[in-house]
């Protein structure tokens, strides 16, 4: 028999190279060894950390998949307008009230029985129209009286006269003295004083009579009846017989500004004639249109504004005594000026801008604001013919890119967009 021979080694060389027996059969190691169960451990943990990485990433590119995605440098749909050359008006915006140039309030200046009246409310009546009649009688008996007295005084006063002709006559023939003619023409002087006398009272007692029946005097429309035939009325009495309100033409008073009382005095001393345009309360609808007609002579220190008049044909009684109407006095007009809508243009503290739209993209321009207009504003920054942002402030920042849209989209914000 052969011996066997086993070359020596260090232990853990001589376990990793003992892999067949001497007689050349496989050896196959003890799989409950130490060291090989400690292999097999770690490598389960790296196979459930990467299975753990991989649920990770599959959870986060789900998460990932439902979020909303956000484009980088999308374009912004907006609507906009074109700059352009033209006129605007300087207007002064007040509050005013319809006042008729006349009103007469008609009171009684006898006292006496109403016996007609011959007025229906509301009638247009014309200066000198017969309005209420009072019983004459008392004032017709009276100055029936006074014609008397005054008649015996005119008698009086020619007889004294022939007596002092016959006098001068006398006294020529020296048949009678001098002093007889003296007395004699001093009595015709006292006869005239009487006759004077009692031709006032007649001409009184004829006004009282006159005052019996009462007229217009002036045009316009009569009020709602006040008194009724068969009422007696005190010329001392504070009743109203009729009020009568002239309707055309008509005026309205409103307000102006002290500080622009100098621009409205110097296109009056130009001799312009200032339109005024009257509307309703809502400040909507145009009623009618007048010209400015004086302005009153001192300012109201509590108020600091000064009252102007304006008139109105008012042909179809559009107007109205006392209704309050909302005023604009035309002052002046630009003529050949920048115009933009006044919704395109942005705020930011001071400052005005607007966005001006090259090539699909938005530009900020800051622009000098003016007069505005029903929507329009006069503008200086820009051109006629300039494309301007109308919408979308919300999202438009400088160098934004832009797609012009017809209609406006749906804005998140209200507000102005800074730069």
């Amino acid at each position: 028999m052969k011996n066997e021979v086993s070359t020596v080694l260090p232990e853990p060389e001589a376990q990793e190279k003992a892999q067949v027996k001497a007689d050349g059969t496989p050896f196959h190691p003890d799989p409950s060894h130490p060291r090989r169960r400690t292999g097999r451990i770690v490598l389960w943990c790296v196979l459930l950390v990467i299975f753990a990485v991989a649920i990770l990433l599959v959870v986060r590119h789900h998460e990932d998949a439902k979020k909303p995605s956000t484009p980088v440098a999308a374009s912004i749909a907006a609507t906009v307008a074109t700059a352009k050359k033209g006129d605007i008006g300087i207007y002064l915006d007040a509050i005013g009230t319809v006042t008729p140039v006349y009103t007469a309030s008609i009171t009684s200046q006898v006292n006496g029985i109403v016996v007609a009246v011959h007025f229906t409310e509301g009638q247009r009546v014309n200066k000198g129209d017969s309005l209420v009649d009072i019983d004459p009688r008392p004032y017709r008996a009276t100055l029936l009286q006074a014609q008397g007295i005054l008649e015996r005084d005119q008698n009086v006063l020619a007889q004294a006269r022939m007596d002092a002709q016959r006098y001068r006559e006398a006294v020529a023939g020296k048949a009678v003295s001098e002093q007889m003619l003296a007395d004699q023409e001093k009595l015709v002087l006292q006869d005239m004083g009487t006759v004077k006398n009692d031709e006032g009272t007649v001409q009184y007692d004829q006004v009282q009579l006159d005052f019996c029946h009462i007229t217009a005097p002036i045009s316009g429309r009569v009020g709602l009846r006040l008194v009724d035939p068969g009422n007696v009325v005190q010329s001392a009495g504070t009743t109203t017989l009729a009020v009568i309100t002239q309707m055309e033409p008509i005026t309205v008073i409103f307000t102006i500004p002290e500080d622009s009382l100098d621009g409205v005095q110097a296109r009056v001393r130009q001799g312009a004639k200032l339109p005024v345009d009257a509307f309703d309360r809502n400040n909507q609808k145009k009623i009618a249109t007048g010209m400015l007609l004086t302005l009153d002579n001192q300012i109201d220190t509590t108020t600091g504004t000064v009252k102007g008049r304006a008139t109105f044909d008012n042909k179809n009684d559009v107007l109205f005594p006392n209704q309050f109407v909302n005023t604009r006095l035309l002052v002046n007009t630009l003529q050949g000026v920048t115009l933009v809508p006044a919704s395109a243009i942005q705020h930011n503290g001071q400052a005005a801008f607007v966005y001006v739209i090259q090539q699909n993209v938005a530009h900020l321009r800051n622009i000098k604001t003016g007069v505005t207009d029903n929507g329009i504003t006069q503008v200086d920054g820009i051109n006629p013919g300039d494309v301007v942002a109308n919408s979308s402030f919300d999202k438009l920042q400088d160098n934004s890119k832009v797609v012009v849209s017809s209609t406006a989209p749906p804005s998140s914000s209200m507000g102005s967009n800074a730069p």
